[in-house]
């Protein structure tokens, strides 16, 4: 029996005290979409592919936690590291996902979602308090 590698995900807590989960890689993405697949949490990744999924845990966050989880996914994402200018994410919940039959590692189809803008500014203060 094969054993199955434990996913690797990066863990952000910010000032206020909320977590943010993060996927590193494709299998990580994968991991995370699959335990918070038909949850309720927050979730978000960048509309250019190349980013961590990330996932709020807090169930009921306002919007200015949703923003700075978007600022952080944004951090970590390829849009970001290529472009540095404001990068667009996604926003949606567990209940939103599906993992389409034969699809490669890391790519889930989102049926609803809406989309936010993590600005520059905002993007390199979180680089510079880490």
């Amino acid at each position: 029996m094969k054993k199955q590698k434990k996913a690797n995900f990066r863990e952000i807590e910010l000032k206020s005290g909320f977590k943010i989960i993060l996927g590193k890689d494709e299998e990580s993405n994968d991991s995370l979409m699959r335990e918070f697949k038909g949850k309720e949490n927050v979730i978000l990744h960048t509309v250019a592919s190349g980013s961590p999924f990330g996932v709020v845990e807090n169930l009921n966050p306002n919007k200015e936690e949703i923003y700075l989880a978007g600022v952080v996914v944004s951090r970590y994402s390829q849009d970001w590291r290529d472009n540095k200018k404001d990068v667009t994410v996604n926003v949606f919940t567990g209940k939103d996902i599906k993992k389409p039959l034969f699809a490669k590692k890391g790519l889930w189809k989102v049926k609803d979602s809406r989309r936010i803008k993590a600005k520059k500014k905002d993007i390199l203060n979180f680089i510079k308090k880490k």
